[in-house]
């Protein structure tokens, strides 16, 4: 989570965070130290190289796919990843914000053979060059992230303000936005395509995201309440690991969880109704998974997006290269958790009229 930072933004992480931190962790903070050098002298150099360059960039209307961790929305970013018509953020750019430009073409593939081949949460592929969250790369450039809650989970909920942005002073709102228009320029000059854009906390800031992109485009990808909490408790332990520079007991995950869950959907109820006719489609998740071809191709046309017979080919070579991908098994859930997911989550069972 924190590969790409700059020397000066470890720096402030270390002034603000550094006595929380363990030490037993010292090993992965000194990586990140060295890292930090490595960043700071690439991302000098590609400013003077790029940033002229990427100032003049207009950003065109992007399609945003929204959801919670766990409902769907990697799965629908490599699908539609797969339509050439459509660019994206790749890994390593969303892990390197500041000196992609310049480093991926060399570094990306030194660094290929130290990533797993397979996301552990649930299997997928995992490459450099596949599509990926957005928000990693504001969570590397501005430490204004809900992911930092994955590296700081002790300090959990002074991450939380960042979910919807709606606290946040008009000077970190512009930090934020700063940031976020910079990341997606880069992008935008690296690819020359409509971007295809997913990060699960966009699902709670479309006000402010229809303000930056008012021609964007919106999907939403649902699935049942249960199996996204289920799943999304499994994530974090595993992200846990992989982040932390702090021990953590996960005594209160499940209240975290689901907190984070309800605060995200009430954020979604209340501003969706903003998004023009025509700029919004919704999926259930176990209708993409039950027809995937039918799903996307009404999708398309929901949107208007680019002709879908073009892109049914491609689509149905990547569904079949999938043919063996099996799903993660889970215990059932404990009665008292689902009572109490029932109970903080019923304006989704209700509203998608999933079975409680």
């Amino acid at each position: 989570m924190l590969a790409g930072v700059t020397l000066g933004t470890w720096l402030r992480l270390l002034r603000d965070r550094g006595p929380s931190m363990e030490m037993r962790y010292a090993p992965r903070a000194l990586s990140i130290s060295m890292q930090a050098f490595y960043n700071s002298f690439w991302a000098g150099l590609e400013t003077r190289q790029f940033d002229h360059k990427v100032e003049s960039i207009s950003i065109l209307p992007p399609l945003f796919i929204l959801g919670h961790w766990r409902s769907g929305t990697t799965w629908l970013h490599e699908i539609l990843a797969r339509d050439e018509r459509f660019g994206y953020p790749n890994s390593y750019q969303v892990s390197f914000p500041h000196t992609f430009l310049t480093t991926e073409k060399f570094s990306a593939p030194m660094m290929a053979p130290f990533l797993p081949r397979r996301r552990p949460m649930d299997g997928m592929e995992m490459k450099f060059s596949s599509p990926q969250e957005d928000e990693f790369a504001i969570c590397a450039g501005t430490l204004q992230s809900p992911c930092l809650a994955w590296v700081f989970p002790n300090q959990k909920y002074e991450f939380s303000k960042y979910l919807t942005l709606e606290t946040l002073s008009e000077e970190q709102l512009t930090k934020w936005r700063d940031s976020f228009l910079w990341f997606l320029k880069k992008v935008q000059f690296r690819v020359n395509r409509p971007l295809v854009l997913k990060s699960p906390p966009h699902t709670a800031r479309i006000r402010h995201l229809l303000e930056w992109f008012p021609d964007a485009k919106f999907i939403h990808i649902h699935r049942d309440p249960y199996r996204v909490i289920q799943s999304s408790l499994h994530t974090f332990r595993i992200l846990h690991g992989w982040h932390t520079l702090q021990r953590y007991s996960f005594g209160d995950l499940e209240e975290r969880t689901l907190r984070q869950y309800k605060e995200m959907h009430r954020a979604f109820f209340e501003q969706k109704a903003s998004i023009p006719d025509g700029r919004f489609h919704e999926i259930p998740f176990e209708s993409l998974e039950k027809d995937p071809i039918g799903e996307i191709g009404r999708l398309y046309s929901a949107l208007n997006l680019p002709d879908f017979g073009e892109f049914e080919p491609s689509l149905r070579r990547y569904l079949n290269s999938l043919a063996d991908y099996k799903k993660n098994p889970f215990p059932e859930l404990p009665r008292e958790l689902k009572l109490e997911i029932r109970k903080e989550c019923h304006e989704c069972f209700d509203r998608w009229g999933y079975l409680v």
